[in-house]
Parts: C-alpha cells; structure tokens; sequence
C-alpha cells in the first residue's frame, strides 16, 4: 500500500469515511476505468483498505458475501457498469435469497453522457433493482454522503440485505473540504422482543400440542439464537428440521433433537408434517424450495397442523401457510419469553418424546457408521467417507472451534452436515439461493475475515471447501487470488465427471410426471436418463493441473476411499505450515443413486437424514407408502 499523504479530499473519500468507522477492511472487486478512483483510494494507507482483486465480478460478489457473513458488517463489491452488474447477478441473487448485507458501488459513465447512451452505459438500478433492498443511482455529488450513509445503514437493518448505488464516475473526483467526512452510520438496535400477547398465544398453542415439531431457519443462525431453541426443544420434545439449503447451521447437529433438512420433495415434506399437529416455524423462510413441486398434491404445509411463527421479517410471516399465532420480533430476544411461560406449563408426553429422539439419534449414528463401513471397498469414493474423514482430522486437530466448513456439494449434503463438528452457526456456510459458483469465492473472504470477526466467538484457523465439478468450473479463477493474497484454504473437489444433481433432478421429474395415472402426470419421458449433454467428461478436467495454472502450488488425487484420509492430512499440514491454498481431487461415486433400497434393512442403503421419520414409517406397517418411503430415504 502506497504511504503518501493526501493534499485534498474528493467524494470518493466518504466511502472510506464509512468503512473506516465500521472498521471494515477489504473492498472487493474486478478494475476498470470508472472505478479507479475508489481504487486508488485503497492505495491510501490512512483509509486502511485493502482492494481485493477477483477475476471475476461474481466472485468479488461471492467473496464479499463470504466476508460479511463472518463479520456481520457489509461486504463491500465494486462493479464495473453494465457488463459488471451483469455478471454479478448470480451470487446477487443468492445475497438476496440469504439475506446477506452488501453495498455494491457500481461505477457509472460520465454523468452527463448516460442520456446519449454511451459505450457500456444503461440504466444500471434496473438491472439489479428486484434482487435489492434499495438501488439508486446518484443526482449529484453533493449527495454522495447522503446516500452512502443511508446504504450502510439499510444494508445493516433487519432483515439485512443488499443495496446498489450506481456512482457516476466524474461525480467520486469532485473536490470536498478537508474537514468534511462522514462521521458514522446509524445503526439501528435489532434485538427487540415480540409482542407479549401474541407470545402468550403461541405458548399456549405449543404448551397444548400433543406431537409438536420445530423447523428452524436462516432466522435462527443469523440471530445466534442456537441456545434458545435447544431449550424450547428440550420443553417441547420436539424434532427439529431445518429448512432446506439452510445458509448456516441452524441448529446443533450434536444435539439429539436435530433431524437435518427438510426433504426437496413434494411428498417427502409434506411426509415430515404428517403426525404432527403444531408446527413452530422459527426464522424459517424456504417455504417452496422444492425439486420438484406437484401443486395437485396439496399445500407443503398440511392445513391440519397448527402454524406458529416467529421472525423479524414480516414478508417470511405466512407467506405461503396461514399461522394460527405469530410472532413479530429478534428471535434471540424473543424465545427466552417463550421459553420462560411454557417451562410454567406442564408438557405431557414430552419426556417419552425426548427419550424417543435420543434412541433415533442413537441408531442413526449407528446406521451411518454401518453405512460407511459397506462403502470403504466400493468402486468410486462415496461423499460419507470424505465427510467422516474430515471430522477426524478436525478432532485430531484440535479445530472443533477453529474450522469453517463451506458447502457446495450440492447432491451430497447429507453427510457433511450430519458427520462435521459445527461449533456455532458460522462454522457452516451455504446459500439458499442455489445459483451456482458461490462457494469457492466465498471462501476468500472467510479467510481475509479471520482476524475481524464479530460473529465467529474463536478465529478460525481452517477453512475447507467441499464443491462438485460442475460448480467448480464456474469460477476456477478464484484460485489465482487465493493464491496472490496466500491465503491458506483447503479445496476439495468431489469430481463425479457429471452435473449429478441435475441427473437426480431429471429422474425425479420423470418419476412425478411421466405417470400417466396421476392428475399431472402426461408420460413424458426423456431420450435417456443419463444423456451426454449432462456429463462432463470426454475431455476429463484435471483440477489440480488446473489449479496450478491459477498459481496454486501443491494439490493431490485421490481415487480410493482407502486414501482419503491421508491426502485430505495432506491438505491439513500444507495449508496450516505453508499458509497457501491446497487443491485434493476426489473421484467420486458415479452412481446416480445409492444401493437399491431395502425399506426394512438398513445394511444395503444410505441412511435418511430424516431418521425420525424414516423410523416411524418403518414401526407401521400397514400405513408405509414403500414408493414414498423410497422417496424420503432417497
């Protein structure tokens, strides 16, 4: 960083007002010519900035993502108009689905040529306007410190989000006075409580539910309310779902009430609902994230289960199900009031149901550890024996409070999620937007977070990413800036030589709606259930010969499950000793799906998440739908 002194200030420096009195200390971003100025105030030690520079709009996007969600303070993205903004929508999108605050400053042309319709120029808050909490392109520079300030302030403000301003280049190089700066960013409290009436009334409800069940969502992680719930759980002797592509963990998976995600199907959530009559939907917003959405087969949410709410986003409140009782206020601050009237209230039957849950969550490790032991000789390396080697070596580490695990192995999340020890929310980070290309690029601004974290309680040492083939091709240049800021990350590539979920997505259609039988069902049927067009292979990708382009120096592959464990300890001493990035290549199970299941044993088939429910379609007999069944475990 260039030590000089500035002689004058211009508009742009209220940018680094800002950051300065947040105390946030990257920019990210991909150069070009409007935005130099911004830049170039990087290069100005007193600002205490660093520009990060992504090969790639979408990753400086992803890696500002990452950032923000490890320090609860804004990422901060730089773009470059029209084509810069573009590029960027992808992880926008998943920013907007997540609710993860940003402030993207998007340069402009010059002002007084965006009517002519200049070279790369357009009408830029159009653009992004539907995946903002605000967008707005500047009048004047005279309002340049207006605008920044009520940008950070919104981006901060529950339900946090993104926000745009489009900067008109020749409006950041106008002069200011040299006492004129930005004092502060008005940051307004969030850890309100609920409305003590509408509290009562969702107490009395839970109190009175003779089989209640708990779905925690991204409002649960983001308000670090791990605690709360677990105790509510414990009262209740509820399970405890997780909304599907949670963005972080949750709820603890060490906990016994914890059941995973809710199933992609149609079928499979509505299963998970079914013996239950009171549903407490806390911080839960993926209310039809589904694979495959079959409206004849009813609501996801059946009418006969009692609702209550709890967020701090009135839009996430009965969106799609109406709620019997509902709650407006902090999750964190709200539940221990909660918590405090039910504990007063006698609840029958929920010692049996905890007795129950422990038992399942018994025999679920039990399944899984058998599972493993079935798919150490298999042909191809199964996602379970990455994940359980994994959890080793963090405890042979001491990292159980040190790591961050960022997830993209999008068709195999079930092991990573169940088997790695997540210390708090943050050390899990996924995206509920499910546009691809997020992950690698989040990892970047994981690492560059370390030592400024507000939300992470220890610094974590590790950071390892888990990301298939297909999603790994999207934005392979991160490595090049992993590599120029050393920045010591741990990527493993599950390389399967296809786009496997996309495959399990196109049997899943088939089987919903190539019956001719059912209302929506019409026979169609693809040319082949493993068409070409969704492999990739025929050239085959050597990732680690890739990553090494990029500038990464070391990388292994591995293609026995026997070895798995040693080149990810491969990984572990390289990227903890010689503080750069490590690349492990695994080659991964082609199958599209696992064994054949045996409904009744557990030897031949990948174990549920959804052991609670697998277990009681199991203990009836004559209720189990076997096609449904199949459905759940698959």
């Amino acid at each position: 960083m260039v030590e000089r002194q500035q002689s004058k200030r211009w508009v742009r420096d209220y940018v680094f007002d800002i950051l300065r009195s947040l105390d946030i200390r990257y920019i990210f971003g991909v150069p070009g010519t409007n935005e130099i100025p911004i830049i170039d105030g990087c290069s100005i030690k007193e600002n205490g900035v660093t520009y990060i520079e992504c090969l790639h709009e979408n990753i400086a996007m992803g890696a500002a993502m990452g950032y923000a969600r490890m320090t609860g303070k804004p990422g901060v993205v730089v773009l470059h108009v029209t084509p810069g903004a573009g590029h960027s929508l992808g992880n926008l999108f998943n920013a907007w689905k997540s609710k993860v605050p940003l402030v993207i400053l998007c340069g402009q042309q010059h002002n007084e040529l965006v009517t002519q319709e200049p070279l790369l120029a357009s009408n830029l808050v159009q653009v992004v306007s539907q995946y903002t909490k605000w967008a707005h392109e500047l009048r004047s520079p005279q309002e340049t410190a207006l605008v920044l300030q009520r940008a950070f302030k919104e981006a901060m403000a529950p339900p946090t989000g993104s926000v745009f301003i489009s900067l008109p280049w020749d409006f950041t190089i106008q002069n200011i006075g040299l006492d004129d700066r930005i004092q502060g960013v008005t940051r307004i409290p969030h850890q309100f409580v609920g409305d003590l009436t509408a509290v009562q009334q969702a107490a009395d409800i839970l109190s009175q539910a003779k089989n209640p069940v708990i779905v925690a969502g991204d409002g649960v992680g983001y308000a670090q309310a791990w605690q709360e719930l677990q105790t509510l759980a414990e009262l209740l002797g509820a399970p405890v779902y997780l909304e599907g592509m949670s963005s972080m963990a949750n709820f603890p998976n060490s906990d016994y009430h914890w059941q995973g995600e809710l199933p992609g199907t149609q079928q499979g959530t509505q299963a998970c609902f079914k013996d239950h009559d009171v549903a407490f939907l806390c911080g839960f917003g993926a209310q039809a994230q589904l694979t495959v959405f079959k409206y004849s087969d009813g609501q996801l949410i059946p009418n006969s289960v009692r609702q209550v709410y709890l967020h701090n986003n009135t839009w996430e409140i009965g969106k799609n199900h109406y709620g019997e009782s509902a709650i407006l206020g902090d999750i964190k601050a709200t539940l221990p009031k909660l918590n405090e009237l039910i504990e007063k209230k006698q609840q029958k039957g929920a010692v049996e149901r905890n007795q129950h849950l422990r038992q399942l969550a018994e025999q679920r490790w039990g399944e899984w550890q058998y599972y493993l032991k079935q798919v150490q000789h298999k042909e191809g390396i199964r996602a379970v024996v990455v994940a359980d080697a994994l959890r080793e070596l963090v405890s042979e580490y001491n990292l159980e409070q040190k790591f961050v695990y960022v997830h993209e192995a999008v068709s195999n999340p079930n092991p990573f999620q169940l088997l790695l020890p997540f210390s708090e929310p943050t050390s899990y980070y996924c995206v509920e937007g499910g546009s691809l290309g997020w992950s690698m690029p989040a990892t970047l601004g994981i690492k560059l977070a370390e030592k400024h974290s507000e939300c992470f309680s220890n610094t974590p040492e590790l950071v390892v990413n888990v990301v298939g083939d297909g999603s790994a091709l999207f934005y392979p240049q991160v490595w090049w800036t992993a590599s120029k800021y050393q920045l010591p990350i741990l990527y493993v590539i599950l390389n399967n030589r296809e786009y496997r979920t996309l495959l399990q997505g196109l049997q899943a259609v088939v089987k919903s709606y190539g019956d001719t039988e059912s209302t929506e069902g019409n026979g169609w049927q693809p040319v082949s259930l493993e068409p070409d067009y969704l492999k990739i292979q025929n050239p085959n990708i050597n990732f680690v010969h890739l990553a090494k382009a990029f500038g990464v120096c070391d990388g292994i592959q591995v293609r026995q499950a026997e070895k798995v464990k040693e080149a990810l300890r491969k990984g572990f001493e390289f990227v903890r000793s010689k503080k750069q990035p490590f690349v492990v290549e695994v080659f991964a199970d082609q199958t599209v799906k696992p064994d054949e299941p045996q409904p009744i044993s557990v030897q031949t088939v990948e174990p549920p998440v959804n052991i609670y429910l697998a277990t009681k379609l199991k203990s009836n007999d004559k209720a189990v739908d076997m096609e449904l069944y199949q459905q759940i475990v698959m």
